[in-house]
């Protein structure tokens, strides 16, 4: 029963106000609860997140709660059901000592959106305290003389608390001389002792009284004062003050023993009843004797203590003049003491940080803190002015609540540009002069995925001598991420082709972590002299991005094949042959011509002729470059009728390989060799066509690689953004012909086969890189590497 009567009484006092006001994308509400005094501490207040509309389900997520502030302490806030509770006894005299309104201010923010909701509790008064009058019991002396109707100023009675339960009736012991009188002030209410009638000091030279003072409580409480009164001879003049209320205004901050006012009291009569003393009123607050002193002869009130506009604005002084007469005549004024404020505060800025952290993709807009400015001067010296340093994506934002403002980003953040902001924001005030405060929010721009891997180049131009050992590195590409952390952990992979025929990424490896290429079979130049692929470099963010590089690979050739043989070529493949020539043959007679070939290009194709062994050296002479035997003079009776030629091919490699083909030259008779050259012709027709028909196809299938290597190299010089050379190959102006020449007799039929834009008879010079692949110089831009 006790605990629901005290919920009826607590539900009896709530009042909840609310309004709601939307600012940009914050929601801001208003509420007020009233709750009494001395509740228990677990007592609700009010069901703030029903009050304001919000979901019960999300307050936990959306971070529910108080900021710290003056008395937050008080009060507690339920995140589970969203109910203000009392956290902590109050007493309103504690918190609100003089005040007629006591009202606790909270703010509470929820975030994912931000709202800020501003709580005002009024601590309403409970007459839980008794009137109690300074001193158990006063004294005065009245003389025998004093006229009905005068007043005697009686301690007056304090009760801490406000409204009706303050002071409101006094009572008198019941008696036929006196009666109380009540003079209501700002604050308090003061009771006068009035007398009714003459006294006589023959008949009663003693009174005792009781005065009770009572509050407006419901049951009421009360305090009694015992009073004494002496009658005394009476001086039968009383000072008399200038002004029954002096009104005076003071600086605060005014130095000690500064004059605030003199007091001007006279008295008509004589002698030791003229002299004037004063003295405080004897209810006088104890922080008046704190702050000022009374001289007693003079009536000069000056500066004792410190004043301060921002702890008493208005000082009330109750005064007393009394003459020295017996009994003494007094009289009472008043001096109201205003205090003039002076812009002696700084303002004072609190900051609020919902995260000192900001993502670099935030939107405009954004609350980054809340930011709170107060100024304990008033007026014009209270005013704040607050402003941001320049050069910073930041601003402040005005809230409905003066001197409210939120920390919001103007523009677009870069991490990469600006990782670390020191905001500094300035509160002035609008005294003169102003003061200003000035603090310092630091905020660090968190990273976000928003930069591609970068290649230093693009494409990458990687020439690779054939015969590379499959699984050993051939190259490598590294690409920069400017973000941090896992965004910018890059991964690298080949993309992979439809794996036909001609599709090299099959043979293709790539480290995923360091973009070491390694090939997985070892390339043959004669089989395959160019191809590209496309590296893709991918971070780790999310979502991940990704950038890719061509790499060109040019295959270098080695000298890797030896000569070969095409004639002499006997039946059973060996290369032998025979000759048979006139004996009257002149000098210079060509006998025959050793034709060879050589799959290599460059010097690793060009072949040299040499004989080795002859019968003869005076007789036969071998063209180095051609090939061809020629007889060095003619034929004598002496000379022997078979010669044999052993001549020895060789290219021009670092380390040459060669070849040997041998030539039987038999010296006959004219008419002999007539005939035999007939019947040798009839007899190799049948291989003559064989042999053209062998011959027709090779020169197709060279003819077809060779058209097909021209189109894929004007192609990938046609897609290059940037001119390339090689490096390998020296500058020259030849005109970029590859060619073999092939010389060969059959019989009275003689052949020669001759490689693209090459005429019939020509000769492959030293030096003249006839069969080297030369690039035109087109790599301004881009890279290059020799593998």
């Amino acid at each position: 029963m006790g605990e629901r009567g005290q919920r009826r009484r607590v539900n009896g006092w709530w009042v909840v106000g609310i309004s709601l006001l939307c600012f940009g994308e914050r929601i801001v509400a208003q509420l007020r609860y009233s709750v009494p005094e001395e509740m228990q501490v677990g007592s609700p207040v009010g069901n703030v997140a029903k009050d304001l509309g919000l979901d019960i389900s999300t307050l936990t997520d959306r971070r529910f709660r108080i900021v710290s502030g003056p008395n937050h302490a008080l009060f507690q806030l339920n995140p589970n059901n969203g109910v203000l509770y009392i956290g902590k006894n109050m007493d309103r005299e504690e918190l609100c000592d003089g005040s007629k309104v006591c009202v606790i201010n909270l703010k509470i923010v929820v975030e994912s959106p931000l709202e800020i909701h501003y709580v005002g509790v009024e601590i309403t008064d409970v007459n839980d305290h008794t009137p109690t009058f300074p001193e158990s019991e006063q004294r005065l002396e009245i003389g025998e003389q004093t006229h009905p109707g005068t007043r005697f100023q009686i301690h007056a009675a304090r009760d801490p608390d406000v409204g009706t339960h303050s002071v409101r009736l006094y009572k008198l012991s019941q008696n036929e001389f006196f009666d109380i009188e009540v003079r209501d002030s700002e604050e308090e209410k003061i009771p006068f002792l009035v007398l009714k009638k003459l006294l006589d000091r023959e008949q009663k030279a003693e009174h005792r009284l009781v005065l009770t003072a009572l509050d407006g409580g419901s049951p009421s409480k009360s305090g009694s004062l015992n009073l004494t009164v002496t009658v005394l001879d009476t001086n039968d003049n009383r000072p008399v003050f200038s002004k029954d209320i002096y009104t005076v205004s003071l600086d605060e901050n005014a130095l000690i023993g500064a004059l605030v006012i003199q007091l001007n009291a006279t008295d008509s009569d004589e002698g030791l009843n003229s002299e004037i003393e004063y003295t405080f009123g004897k209810t006088q607050k104890k922080k008046v004797h704190d702050t000022f002193e009374l001289d007693s002869i003079t009536g000069e009130i000056r500066v004792k203590g410190n004043v301060d506009f921002e702890d008493t604005e208005v000082y009330r002084l109750d005064l007393q003049a009394s003459d020295k007469g017996q009994p003494p005549a007094t009289a009472g004024s008043r001096v109201v003491i205003k205090i003039k404020d002076v812009n002696d505060n700084k303002p004072d800025i609190e900051v609020t940080s919902l995260s000192n952290v900001v993502p670099e993709n935030s939107k405009p807009g954004t609350v980054i803190s809340l930011i709170s400015v107060t100024d304990r001067d008033s007026g014009v010296n209270g005013k704040v002015i607050c402003k941001i340093s320049d050069g910073v994506p930041f601003d402040l934002t005005p809230s409905v609540e003066e001197n409210m403002y939120s920390l919001v980003t103007k523009g677009r953040l870069d991490r990469e540009t600006v990782s670390h902001y020191d905001i500094t924001i300035t509160a002035t005030d609008c005294g003169e002069p102003p003061l200003s405060t000035v603090k310092t929010l630091s905020v660090q721009v968190s990273d976000v995925n928003d930069n591609r891997p970068n290649f230093s180049q693009n494409p990458f131009e990687l020439y690779l001598v054939e015969n590379n050992v499959p699984g050993a590195s051939i190259f490598s590409v590294s690409a920069a991420d400017n973000d941090l952390n896992e965004n910018a952990a890059i991964t690298y992979h080949i993309v992979r082709g439809d794996g036909l025929q001609g599709d090299m990424t099959s043979f293709l490896n790539v480290n995923s972590e360091n973009g070491q290429i390694s090939a997985l079979k070892s390339f043959d130049f004669e089989t395959v002299k160019t191809f590209q692929f496309q590296v893709v470099a991918t971070d780790s963010g999310t979502p991940s991005l990704s950038s890719n590089v061509t790499v060109n690979v040019f295959i270098l050739d080695q000298n890797d094949n030896a000569p070969v043989i095409l004639y002499p070529l006997s039946s059973n493949g060996s290369a032998e042959g025979v000759e048979e020539i006139p004996r009257n043959v002149n000098a210079g007679h060509l006998v025959t011509k050793v034709r060879a070939y050589d799959a290599d290009i460059g010097y690793n194709g060009w072949l040299l002729f040499s004989l080795q062994e002859v019968t003869d050296h005076s007789l036969f002479g071998l063209d180095r470059y051609t090939g061809q035997i020629r007889t060095l003079r003619s034929f004598t009776e002496t000379d022997e009728a078979e010669h044999k030629l052993l001549i020895l091919v060789k290219d021009n490699g670092n380390v040459s390989l060669s070849a040997t083909a041998t030539v039987i030259v038999k010296v006959v008779e004219p008419k002999e060799a007539f005939a035999a050259s007939d019947v040798k012709s009839a007899a190799t027709v049948e291989e003559g066509n064989d042999v053209t028909f062998y011959l027709m196809i090779t020169l197709g299938s060279v003819s077809v690689l060779f058209i097909i290597s021209i189109i894929v190299l004007i192609a990938m010089q046609c897609s290059k953004s940037t001119d390339y050379t090689s490096k390998y190959l020296q500058e020259t102006n030849y005109d970029g012909t590859l060619c073999h020449s092939i010389q060969y007799r059959s019989g009275d039929k003689r052949y020669m086969l001759v490689g693209p834009r090459m005429s019939i008879g020509s000769t492959i010079v030293p030096g003249s890189h006839a069969n080297t692949l030369v690039l035109p110089d087109r790599r301004r831009a881009s890279g290059e590497v020799r593998a």
